[in-house]
């Protein structure tokens, strides 16, 4: 949510909340009806605070209705479902888990990789910004791995699905220990 949108609520929640609170103390008999509609009418009629007052009202009403109308475009939560398509023919919504799993299987897919995890971000110009940890075999060159790993998902991710990569940061995590041999 953003700061407008938060400080909307924030008001709006306290306005009630205060609104509430008259309203029952009014009902109770706590507050004379007439005190309370004297101070309404004293801080309509003066001139300062009728305007402070209008001020604050023409505010809420505009917040109001932009959080009415006008929904968030924040693409963190967009993307939590996942990426949204579209053509003449209609929609593709790609799921997160899904480019996930492609790239998963591309980097499982090298000879040196092992125990692959993936997570996919999507940054303010709708690329991709994938992160891949891995633990590697003792005998691979990690260098010429991972470049191969990058260009190899960077080049399935446009193919299969038509999205820009813009990085795919690689993390190697462990080295794998070499089997032990049985010596007979």
């Amino acid at each position: 949510m953003k700061f407008i949108e938060k400080t909307a609520l924030i008001l709006f929640s306290d306005i009630i909340l205060a609104l509430s609170i008259v309203a029952c103390v009014l009902i109770f008999g706590w507050v004379d009806y007439d005190l309370v509609s004297d101070l309404i009418h004293k801080a309509i009629t003066a001139q300062l605070p009728s305007q402070i007052i209008l001020a604050c009202s023409i505010i809420f009403i505009l917040l109001s209705l932009k959080c009415i109308f006008f929904t968030s475009s924040d693409k963190e939560n967009k993307f939590k479902q996942g990426i949204l398509l579209e053509n003449e023919k209609g929609k593709l919504m790609i799921s997160q888990e899904t480019l996930q799993n492609l790239v998963n299987s591309v980097a499982t897919g090298f000879e040196g990789a092992e125990y692959v995890s993936t997570s996919v971000s999507l940054d303010k110009e709708n690329s991709l910004i994938i992160f891949v940890n891995l633990t590697v075999k003792p005998t691979v060159v990690i260098k010429e791995l991972t470049t191969n790993i990058q260009n190899k998902v960077k080049e399935t991710i446009k193919q299969s699905t038509d999205l820009d990569v813009k990085e795919v940061n690689i993390k190697v995590r462990n080295i794998a220990p070499k089997p032990k041999e049985n010596h007979i």
